[in-house]
């Protein structure tokens, strides 16, 4: 069974909705709808996500980091709507103030520790873990990118923009992969709309290169067991600006993801929660199920599927 095939049935036995409507999309000609459809299950009334949608926090409550990732099963489907309920209820949670202290919107929030969760999704107080731009970044882009110019949002997302730009262009290259991949976003999501007054795009894209290449753990001995950063982590087609400056790296990943297939079709997970076992093993399969998405979309972007 090649290796397409073994990833496939991975999916189909193991898959939540939402992953599997993800994988008809981007394999089988599924619909945009069907992937709408099951992500709308994990929006809350406030337009917020979570119930585990990113798997790490069983919270049900509302939070931005579950937010961000349901921004980016939108990006993966190339769904930009909006007027949909989904964009304008996430929309409508981000303006609400919940979860946001004037210049970030919590990287981690205290209701977290009420439900199965990771350790670094654990709180003691909702004033910590709230001075990085992951997720603000990103969320500040998609206010930008479909926030009506006129509300009070829009002003918002685009100060939140700035001040998370400015920060970026006079830091070091040091910092958090997640971080560097919400301020891609930022950069996506200011070009998509048009905005070139707010920030310099030209010199984002310069620093953005310059992080990516940086952060690119090049000791591959290190790609089996760690929880490293790998180019996969920040773009996923030849197509990508990034490409060019980590080519053999990035050809050497399609390599490394199709030697490191497991025999059920899945690859392993380099985390654990160390505590809420049960729990941790059913997130651990939907960690497997996104990584199979994944990978596939890596292989396919790079031309190797």
């Amino acid at each position: 069974m090649n290796i397409f095939n073994k990833t496939r049935t991975f999916i189909y036995r193991n898959a939540r909705p939402l992953d599997l409507a993800r994988w008809q999309y981007h394999f089988e000609s599924g619909s945009k709808e069907a992937v709408l459809a099951a992500l709308a299950a994990y929006q809350n009334d406030d337009g917020g996500f979570g119930h585990a949608l990113e798997p790490d926090a069983w919270n049900p409550n509302s939070t931005p980091i579950q937010t961000w990732t349901a921004t980016e099963v939108l990006r993966e489907i190339d769904f930009t709507d909006s007027s949909h309920p989904i964009i304008s209820g996430i929309l409508r949670y981000l303006a609400n103030g919940r979860d946001f202290n004037g210049n970030f919107w919590y990287t981690v929030v205290k209701s977290n520790n009420d439900y199965p969760h990771a350790p670094w999704w654990h709180t003691e107080s909702d004033s910590t873990c709230h001075n990085d731009y992951n997720p603000t970044a990103c969320l500040a882009g998609f206010i930008i990118r479909y926030a009506d110019q006129e509300s009070k949002i829009y002003q918002l997302g685009c100060r939140i923009a700035k001040e998370a730009y400015d920060s970026y262009l006079t830091g070091d290259l040091l910092g958090d992969m997640h971080t560097a991949c919400c301020y891609i976003r930022l950069w996506q999501y200011c070009e998509e709309s048009g905005v070139t007054d707010l920030v310099d795009l030209s010199a984002l894209m310069e620093r953005l290169k310059k992080q990516v290449k940086n952060s690119i753990t090049h000791n591959t001995t290190e790609w089996e067991t760690s929880y490293i950063c790998k180019p996969s982590q920040f773009f996923n087609t030849r197509n990508s600006i990034f490409y060019p400056d980590n080519k053999d790296i990035a050809d050497y990943e399609c390599d490394f993801i199709e030697r490191m297939q497991q025999e059920d079709g899945s690859w392993s997970i380099p985390w654990g929660w160390g505590s809420y076992p049960e729990e941790w093993a059913v997130s651990k399969n939907w960690w497997k199920c996104n990584g199979v998405i994944l990978n596939m979309l890596y292989l396919k972007g790079m031309g190797k599927l």
